[in-house]
């Protein structure tokens, strides 16, 4: 396939692995922040590929994991307000809150709707004038210009049935916040190609600067996490810290500002709970009091109760990239993507579902 298969070239691939075996000396711990790397690594088996002195983590990069119980509670209380349908991507529809999913709520008689898009949502909303429309704002600075442009649109077109519930992230300020904690300390960052397209690689800056880690935004094919890597293995050597981009067919310095001001026009930030986290100021996204009518927290009288988490499940430890999977006595056992008690076994871009789709090397 073209523009695919060039970037998992084996011949090309042992090339790169050569090449970091033979430069890597000191030892560097590297965490790739996006959940898309996860995948990629553990499916193509490149922890495997790279020398002894190379140790991969993997951060809270996945939006549907990092959610909140007490947020995905909110989503199934809304969808259990008579009258409202709410639409949602689907890889949240099996994400167990506090005491039911929004597939529950489904199966109980809510009107929980799978869309693939905001155009979606808005088409709901236009097809059903009488009834509120929701959708669940899910996800980083790669979807929420998207949310922001549907709200533009609904505004534009005077559909008052339209509404988001917006629990965006942002990632600069809470990788901002993984590393004030000093939980884990790491030698290079491996930033996310597709939220990277957006913000630009000039985002990354303060990393390099303020706490002296060398970062690479990467692409999602085996070949491009390979040049990340070779190319952080490259700083470390040299003792250089700087942001490099192993993804510009993708991302460029300054990003995507039409996005950036479609997201800013709507949006602007607030604090925000992570799961595994608590709440980190301004990394996550409410209205513009401009656009306050189109918030579905402010829209809707609803309760989601108490949060409660799933006894046994370490989620929260995982995100933050202090355990592994394998650390959990839950998983592959009680904890299967048939069955997942926690998101990261839910979502396809989880590291529970990664390990146990693909860890078998381990």
């Amino acid at each position: 396939m073209k523009f695919v298969d060039e970037f998992r070239s084996s011949e090309l691939a042992q090339g790169l692995v050569r090449s970091i075996q033979h430069h890597s000396t000191r030892r560097a711990r590297f965490m790739e922040f996006c959940g898309g790397h996860t995948v990629t690594i553990m499916k193509h088996g490149i922890r495997q590929l790279l020398p002894p002195t190379i140790e991969m983590l993997s951060g809270p990069g996945c939006p549907v994991c990092v959610t909140d119980n007490a947020d995905l509670d909110k989503a199934v209380a809304l969808a259990h307000v008579p009258g409202v349908i709410l639409t949602t991507f689907g890889d949240m529809l099996k994400v167990p809150g506090s005491r039911s999913s929004l597939q529950e709520a489904r199966a109980d008689g809510a009107d929980v709707r799978i869309v693939y898009s905001t155009l979606d949502a808005l088409q709901i909303a236009r097809d059903n004038p009488a009834r509120p429309v929701v959708f669940l704002g899910i996800g980083f600075e790669t979807t929420a210009p998207t949310v922001a442009a549907s709200v533009l649109q609904a505004d534009q077109e005077g559909l008052h049935n339209y509404h988001v519930l917006s629990l965006h992230k942002l990632c600069p300020p809470v990788i901002k916040a993984l590393l004030d904690s000093g939980e884990v300390r790491l030698n290079g960052l491996i930033c996310p190609g597709h939220v990277s397209a957006v913000i630009g690689s000039k985002a990354w800056e303060f990393i390099s600067r303020e706490y002296g880690i060398p970062c690479v935004v990467s692409g999602f094919e085996p070949l491009d996490v390979l040049q990340c890597v070779y190319m952080l293995v490259s700083q470390v050597e040299k003792s250089e810290c700087k942001v490099e981009i192993a993804y510009r067919r993708g991302v460029r310095p300054e990003g995507n500002q039409r996005a950036l001001e479609l997201m800013d026009r709507v949006f602007e930030p607030c604090p925000a709970r992570w799961r595994g986290m608590g709440q980190v100021a301004a990394t996550g996204l409410r209205f513009r009091k401009t656009y306050q009518r189109f918030d579905a927290e402010s829209a809707f009288d609803f309760d989601p109760g108490p949060t409660l988490e799933p006894k046994g499940c370490i989620c929260g430890e995982i995100l933050r990239a202090v355990k592994t999977p394998r650390d959990c006595q839950l998983f592959g056992k009680v904890c299967t993507p048939a069955s997942p008690v926690g998101p990261c076994m839910v979502s396809s871009e989880g590291s529970c579902a990664a390990y146990y789709l693909y860890g078998a090397a381990e």
